[in-house]
């Protein structure tokens, strides 16, 4: 079976989620294509979440360009789409005058890519804006526009609204060839996947860590990816949600940063280790171990920041890898050189998040300067209803809701308190969850500090029931992954 649109997004990470959910405004048939079973499965979801400010990327690189600009408008996207978004501020610490001196260049390349607000401080305001903070520290970048997010709630979220805008999701879809046609040609591009042909007028290549593979397959740009792990620790929530504290940077990496998340918990992340993933540069061969050296580094890092962090609060440990394009510390966004038609977002790494929303708004741009013709649409909406959170909804909202479906009442996840409904609606959403790990992520079922160890059996049991398949056919995560073998005590 083969189907026809006007563009091909390749990739529903973070990226391609964003360009999908911007170009669903216009009058054009898209398609998103993903190689993994669900949306966000590969560095959009192993990472801190952090929308950086933009004062790290050399001005005048691509990164600078679009950074300052995407935190910006994370405040418009989070409005429009529902998810959460905190906007704390975050300062970058230093202990001595050789840190001072960096600091001074951070907020100089700050002012350089429109970032607003920076300033150097000292240990009194620093400790009146994060009172925790490391009584060490002489000086700060104080940066008042830096927040997180959950990443891969935006990228959910994203292409939630882009699907009710007429986006088409191809789920466990991935790219095994690309045929090229002669210009003239109504559809360029022919994609071959397990799940059926994809012909299309213009390609879009957001697949990440696949990037080169898809570049290559379409006869375009060699270039090669470079796996740069990143090892995260996620802690218990605290009473009080910390400010995101960086140190000094260094040249591959903006270090060991601890930060708070939407959700309260408190993220000590990345490390930044260079490991080839072998022969392929796709997500589910690369390396995603978690080591326990990176680990102790991170813990070690984030005490020098948060002296009194208890790092024995540890819920979860997890790694996930960084697109970057070998030879270059830089994004790669633009029309091919080589294939016309063929659009790229490639070597997205840190800060990709924080850069998605502007990102999507330059892939529009490229493309009109490309002749892409570009007609909004009258039934164009760009606001996503966000679903009931029942752990925040207010007393009299809960009373509501057990009132209207007795299953709101009924809670699978007692950490995170999310009952029954709750989990449905996630598996039914478009689109919806088909996994344990995709109910965790759209309802955070099973993200709490026993990390599913009470829950996931009853959430099996929902997913088998919605799916109207067997409990031995219901995966963790992607393809096979799965939880049960044989029969169930007391199931027929």
């Amino acid at each position: 079976m083969t189907e026809t649109f006007d563009i091909a997004i390749v990739g529903a990470g973070i990226t391609g989620c964003a360009i999908a959910r911007q170009l669903a405004r216009y009058d054009l048939s898209i398609c998103v294509v993903e190689a993994a079973n669900d949306i966000a499965l590969g560095a959009s979801k192993a990472n801190g979440g952090l929308v950086h400010a933009g004062y790290d990327p050399a001005p005048g690189t691509v990164k600078a360009q679009v950074n300052a600009r995407g935190c910006e408008l994370y405040g418009t996207w989070s409005r429009e789409l529902g998810f959460l978004f905190c906007r704390t501020g975050s300062m970058v610490l230093g202990f001595n005058d050789e840190d001072r001196a960096h600091l001074e260049k951070l907020r100089q390349n700050g002012l350089a890519n429109g970032v607003p607000e920076l300033s150097i401080v000292g240990p009194d305001r620093i400790h009146e804006l994060e009172p925790r903070a490391s009584a060490d520290a002489t000086c700060a970048l104080w940066c008042p526009s830096t927040g997180f997010v959950d990443p891969f709630e935006v990228a959910i979220d994203a292409l939630e609204n882009a699907v009710a805008n007429g986006v088409t999701f191809m789920r466990s879809a991935s790219v095994e060839a690309i045929e090229v046609t002669d210009s003239g040609e109504d559809a360029r591009f022919t994609l071959a996947t397990p799940a059926g042909n994809v012909r299309c007028r213009y390609l879009i290549n957001t697949a990440g860590n696949g990037a080169a593979d898809i570049s290559h397959m379409a006869g375009a740009e060699e270039f090669h990816m470079v796996w740069r792990q990143g090892n995260i620790v996620v802690l218990d929530k605290e009473p009080r949600t910390l400010m995101p504290l960086y140190p000094v940077p260094t040249p591959v990496s903006k270090g060991v940063i601890v930060t708070g998340t939407v959700h309260g918990n408190t993220v000590i992340t990345a490390t930044a280790a260079v490991r080839e993933p072998g022969d392929t540069q796709t997500y589910a061969r690369a390396n995603t171990q978690t080591y326990a050296s990176d680990v102790n580094a991170l813990l070690s890092g984030a005490r020098k920041l948060v002296p009194d962090l208890d790092t024995r609060r540890v819920v979860r440990a997890f790694a996930g890898g960084r697109p970057v394009i070998q030879g270059t510390n830089d994004f790669f966004i633009g029309q091919s050189a080589v294939v016309p038609g063929l659009f790229q977002a490639a070597g997205i790494q840190s800060p990709g998040v924080a850069s998605a929303p502007a990102i999507a708004e330059r892939m529009e741009l490229v493309m009109r300067e490309a002749g892409v013709e570009l007609h909004e649409r009258a039934d164009w909406n760009p606001i996503r209803r966000a679903p009931d959170d029942f752990d925040r909804a207010p007393l009299a909202r809960k009373e509501e809701l057990i009132e209207s479906d007795p299953a709101w009442g009924q809670i699978v996840c007692r950490c995170e308190t999310v009952p029954e409904a709750e989990i449905v609606a996630a598996i039914r959403r478009q689109p919806g969850a088909v996994s344990v790990e995709g109910v965790k992520r759209r309802c955070r079922a099973g993200m709490g500090r026993c990390q599913s160890g009470f829950c996931q059996s009853r959430v099996v049991t929902i997913l088998a029931r919605e799916l109207g398949c067997d409990p031995s056919e219901v995966l963790l995560e992607d393809a096979g992954s799965w939880l049960v073998e044989g029969p169930l005590k007391g199931v027929r």
